[in-house]
């Protein structure tokens, strides 16, 4: 048994920290955890309900056939799923659009700040909006397309200047802000997103 701090606050995850040899865990207060639970437990997707693209909501419809997908105006699915198959159905929806609208962002700004990574992948990641490998190949979960069109920009030109610099120092955050000046408030907004997403089990 390693001994430990806990320390509980207003959070929404456990954090573990290891500081001169001293182990820290923070975690959010009882209280709030059981009730964040519970709320995620009751989440889930029917027809007629609204869900999240660029910030966005649109409503999710039956469609005669086998098909699902994103018209532009809605999220089409065949008649008859269960609640736990739309949800599935609208992940493999989003998972699509991550992948097309985030390798055409990665693509774009890529010119504009002159590197190029080596691939761009989208995963499932529930905490993390993306990441750079060594290899520079950038990882985004496919959640962060929830998120409003300038947001995703911010994760996308944030993981593009780690190729540059695998860090974040003063020379990373330069490069961030020679592109995005506003980029503090969009880093708000995608974290007023990530306390809404904690609260959805989309799993």
């Amino acid at each position: 048994m390693i001994p430990y701090t806990l320390h509980r606050s207003k959070r929404s995850t456990i954090a573990l920290y290891v500081r001169n040899g001293k182990v820290e865990v923070r975690a959010p207060r009882l209280a709030e955890s059981s009730a964040r639970q519970e709320q995620r437990g009751m989440f889930a997707l029917n027809y007629g309900d609204m869900t999240l693209y660029g910030g966005q909501a649109y409503p999710i419809v039956a469609k005669p056939g086998n098909r699902v997908g994103f018209d532009g105006e809605r999220f089409f699915l065949p008649p008859s799923l269960t609640a736990e198959r739309i949800k599935s159905a609208c992940v493999q929806i989003y998972r699509m659009l991550a992948k097309r609208d985030l390798t055409n962002k990665v693509l774009d700004f890529a010119k504009r700040m002159g590197v190029m990574p080596s691939a761009v992948k989208v995963n499932g990641a529930k905490t993390r909006w993306g990441s750079c490998s060594g290899q520079k190949s950038l990882n985004f979960s496919w959640r962060l397309i929830l998120a409003e069109d300038d947001v995703v920009d911010y994760v996308v030109v944030h993981e593009l200047a780690h190729i540059t610099e695998m860090n974040h120092s003063g020379r990373f955050w330069a490069i961030v802000e020679s592109l995005l000046p506003d980029y503090k408030e969009r880093q708000q907004r995608l974290k007023t997103l990530q306390k809404k997403l904690s609260l959805e089990d989309w799993d």
